[in-house]
């Protein structure tokens, strides 16, 4: 079997333009992944175009060799789009063996994944909005739900910033009761001095985890803060090597990693970061906030780790045409996954919708600005504005 085609397709969800490949075999054979950046899109959808002189005329099936190639050819670099055609390989060789992506990472440890909700809190930075928005959440049967309070805060929080922030976290708490598990996020926000005095305010609301409290990449700093308070402290998404993650769970200070399998370079690597976490007694709980794709990308990866404590999943949040652009999303019933049992990852792209909804120019989250929460469109006028 050989590849013949690389087809991408950018779509254009209105906090982050998803962006989708498809592989095509001269067996018939097709496979599919998604490359979604954060505040990039047409540069990894250019990268993948680029890449396809590498792969075209390959074999998809010897998946690590194409890999290595692909490494290697990139002077030992990465990128997202290496990801996308990765996991389109895994979906291409499950559908030849006629057997679900899982069965090939060694078979399923659970039938059902616990997920947990994001994208929830779309709205005002006010702690009845909150109480709304996660009471319909938990209406819809989810135990789990992670949130951003601290609005556009970068490295301090101003006390008036904290009260506020911290108000939220208890209204919520205080609706939702104890058996919710609350997650609250740091998106990288701040210093190890402010990290720790929030973490130490978050503890009576015992959250889940404290997420990425200082910038990801500064593994010292993240370990410091964790290691100085009560609240379980996870991170990863940023991460681009195995090597990061071995010096994350160094010294069992860290318990709960969170490879981003697009950063981390897709499927098999994400597998390869649930061992280098089970060494440590530390626990896989992925990041996930692309498209239900990505979702159905980490079921398989979730239903094969053993070590797996969680799932993120914005599929119940998505804009209301999410699903009218694939085939084969996995709903959320009581709060979990349900492992599928379809050949490859069991999703289908259907080309026509997709064409409905085009790439947008101010379709990005810029958590440093005020209202980001919102998760809508700024005017054209506004770009660039300083608020």
């Amino acid at each position: 079997m050989k590849i013949t085609q690389i087809k991408t397709y950018v779509v254009g969800n209105p906090w982050k333009n998803w962006i989708f490949i498809k592989l095509y075999t001269d067996e018939g054979v097709t496979g599919v992944g998604e490359a979604t950046g954060g505040l990039q899109t047409k540069p990894i959808e250019a990268a993948v175009q680029e890449l396809s002189s590498l792969v075209i005329g390959k074999d998809p099936t010897k998946i690590n060799l194409l890999w290595d190639d692909l490494y290697k050819a990139l002077f030992l670099g990465y990128s997202v789009a290496m990801s996308g055609i990765e996991q389109a390989c895994w979906d291409i060789l499950g559908k030849t063996l006629q057997v679900p992506v899982y069965q090939l990472l060694g078979g399923a440890v659970r039938k059902k994944i616990r997920a947990y909700a994001n994208g929830w809190y779309k709205g005002p930075r006010d702690p009845a909005f909150f109480v709304e928005a996660a009471a319909r959440i938990v209406e819809m049967g989810y135990t789990a739900l992670k949130f951003d309070p601290f609005g556009n805060a970068y490295r301090f929080l101003e006390r008036k910033e904290e009260k506020l922030s911290l108000a939220i976290v208890r209204a919520v708490r205080d609706a939702v009761g104890e058996d919710i598990d609350l997650i609250i996020e740091g998106h990288d926000r701040f210093s190890v001095s402010t990290a720790v005095t929030v973490g130490k305010a978050l503890e009576e609301f015992r959250p889940m985890w404290f997420e990425t409290p200082v910038m990801s990449t500064d593994i010292e700093a993240t370990r410091e803060v964790a290691g100085k308070i009560a609240v379980p402290v996870a991170s990863g998404e940023r991460f681009q090597s195995l090597n990061q993650f071995s010096q994350l769970v160094e010294g069992n200070v860290i318990s709960i990693v969170q490879p981003e399998v697009l950063e981390i370079g897709g499927i098999s690597r994400m597998m390869k970061t649930a061992a280098i976490a089970q060494g440590h007694e530390a626990f896989l709980a992925p990041h996930n906030a692309q498209s239900p794709l990505c979702t159905a990308v980490n079921v398989q990866i979730g239903a094969a780790a053993d070590n797996l404590l969680i799932q993120e999943c914005f599929d119940d949040t998505n804009v209301e045409w999410a699903d009218s652009v694939m085939e084969g999303r996995i709903p959320v019933r009581d709060g979990y996954l349900e492992v599928p049992d379809k050949p490859g990852l069991g999703i289908e792209l259907r080309e026509k919708e997709l064409a409905k909804y085009p790439y947008g120019e101010r379709n990005f989250l810029k958590l440093f600005e005020a209202g980001w929460e919102k998760r809508e469109n700024k005017p054209k006028e506004d770009i660039g504005r300083n608020i």
